[in-house]
């Protein structure tokens, strides 16, 4: 993991934001409105840092995780927190009341939710796998809100074992023509198993 400098996360950053052009072009379908995605910074940073990007451990937020198959394995979380979140939900399913905190009536909107992780999750590793021609297969995401240190824990587990670093994959969702207070700013946590780092650098050309 140390071995992997700024330039194979430059190459991380590029696949990014061709992920990104896709997801944003279905959440525009989704939306019925013009949407725009970038990626503006790839990093590795430990899992202290981790937490720190996450807003710390108490932050509460509404996470998606799901698991990576095939020829790269490993996990991935997408981070939003709560109020974000709630601000796509609402726009998606017309009902400016909604509220992911709150206990009643939430069935639509946690399905809108983890439709925004699949997307967004989906996009980035099918730009991955278009790229590296690794067979790559997401499992459905799974949605929690909860504090962040608790939502991550859950992944780190066993990737804790082997390696204390992981990748931020920033990601910035906006409206065509909406001021920069309305984006939406989330994190992708990349975890993939050590082995696989070097299947997806070697796929792309990179040593």
């Amino acid at each position: 993991m140390t071995k992997i400098t700024s330039f194979h996360l430059d190459v991380l950053k590029e696949v990014g934001n061709i992920g990104a052009a896709h997801a944003a072009t279905a959440l525009s379908a989704l939306l019925n409105t013009k949407i725009d995605m970038r990626v503006p910074a790839v990093e590795m940073v430990s899992f202290d840092e981790m937490v720190e990007r996450g807003g710390g451990a108490e932050q509460v937020v509404a996470g998606t995780y799901l698991q990576i198959d095939g020829d790269a394995q490993g996990g991935m979380f997408f981070i939003l927190p709560v109020e974000q979140a709630n601000r796509f939900i609402r726009k998606l399913i017309h009902d400016e009341d909604f509220d992911l905190q709150k206990p009643h009536n939430q069935e639509l909107g946690v399905s809108a939710m983890q439709e925004l992780g699949n997307i967004l999750s989906g996009s980035y590793l099918s730009a991955l796998s278009d790229f590296t021609g690794l067979k790559i297969y997401p499992t459905p995401p799974a949605l929690s809100v909860d504090m962040f240190g608790a939502i991550i824990s859950f992944g780190l587990i066993e990737l804790s074992q082997i390696s204390d670093s992981v990748i931020v994959i920033d990601t910035s969702i906006f409206e065509d023509e909406v001021d920069e207070e309305h984006e939406v700013n989330g994190h992708f946590f990349l975890l993939p198993n050590p082995d696989s780092f070097k299947a997806i650098f070697t796929a792309l050309g990179v040593e």
